[in-house]
């Protein structure tokens, strides 16, 4: 059996893995075996920790919230609940930047929260509820138009649909017809019997 050299295949794939070494401490960086091994578990370290990422960022954005929050007199849990019911949607990330760069603005939010928490959950749903009423009326102002534009293409499938059963009550009656025409000659000679 021939001898098989790897040549400038498996250079090339050691290259690209020495070169994601690079930067690693001691061997890591230059022998391709202990390289390798450092490159795949630093790769599902990333991974793993792009979705932690995303974890930590909100817990750094709600103690900031919190912190500032209590320095205007509420706590975290009521400044969402009041920002929930005075129906103000912004993110935790710009709340914490405000509250860290533009404090008179985070302070105004603050108030409508205690304003909000102040008239209850209940004045939220009387101020929605006419908000509601025209998103029902666009919503079924919506709903007819397309009903309007399917309407001719139903008409048409009921025409098609009825065509065949038309042609089946056609042939029953033709069926109906042909029997008591042949059963009329039997009573014609019942008749005669009784006649003689």
């Amino acid at each position: 059996m021939p001898r098989v050299k790897g040549g400038t295949v498996t250079r090339a794939r050691r290259k690209k893995t020495i070169k994601l070494a690079k930067g690693y401490f001691g061997s890591k960086h230059i022998l391709y075996r202990t390289a390798n091994e450092q490159v795949m578990h630093s790769l599902k370290y990333a991974y793993r920790d792009r979705r932690q990422l995303k974890r930590d960022m909100r817990k750094l954005w709600i103690s900031r919230i919190n912190a500032a929050a209590r320095m205007n007199g509420l706590s975290y849990s009521k400044l969402t609940c009041g920002l929930k019911w005075a129906n103000i949607q912004i993110n935790r990330k710009m709340l914490s930047e405000m509250a860290i760069h533009d404090e008179k603005g985070f302070t105004a939010i603050c108030d409508a929260a205690k304003k909000a928490l102040e008239k209850g959950p209940q004045a939220v749903k009387e101020e929605k509820a006419p908000a509601a009423k025209k998103a029902e009326a666009k919503t079924v102002d919506t709903e007819k138009k397309t009903t309007a534009k399917k309407a001719p293409a139903k008409k048409v499938a009921k025409a098609d649909e009825e065509k065949p059963a038309a042609k089946k009550t056609t042939a029953k009656k033709a069926d109906e017809e042909k029997k008591p025409a042949a059963k009329k000659p039997a009573a014609k000679k019942t008749e005669a019997k009784d006649k003689e």
